[in-house]
């Protein structure tokens, strides 16, 4: 078989038998629209945050929101944070160390399918963060704080 003939036929079926799943729903979809519909700024893919990098605006609350069917944390890295701002990871926990153990000791911090997490920005600046469980994968995301 040639090899552009193999491709396509494996891509042909494995983009049916993936219809309708929204773990994969954001390869195929243009990332702008990723959380379109989804009450969300930002979704999770199995392995990724989309938009890997989102802008807000001082006062905006943001909203992720698990759209696969993986578990995922958020927690901030801490060492990212702006001067002044609050620290936030799914759990509530108080900095990056006891997120990251709370998840390893008993998935402490998780935020299971279709459940949304939410934090409101009040200091400018770029906030980097994480999922504790995907982190080995690159599952890192970026919000740009403006004024």
């Amino acid at each position: 078989m040639h090899r552009r003939a193999y491709l396509a036929a494996v891509g042909t079926a494995a983009s049916a038998g993936l219809a309708g799943c929204s773990t994969v729903m954001s390869v195929f979809d243009d990332e702008d629209e990723f959380c379109a519909g989804n009450d969300c700024s930002i979704g999770m893919t199995r392995n990724s945050f989309v938009p890997e990098e989102y802008e807000a605006t001082v006062g905006e609350t943001v909203v992720w929101k698990n759209t696969s069917g993986a578990d995922h944390t958020i927690t901030a890295r801490e060492a990212s944070l702006p001067e002044g701002a609050d620290y936030f990871a799914t759990g509530g926990f108080e900095d990056e160390q006891t997120a990251v153990d709370a998840w390893h000791d008993n998935r402490g911090g998780r935020l299971g399918p279709r459940e949304t997490f939410e934090h409101t920005f009040e200091v400018p600046g770029t906030y980097t963060y994480f999922c504790e469980p995907h982190i080995r994968a690159g599952m890192v995301g970026t919000i740009v704080v403006t004024e």
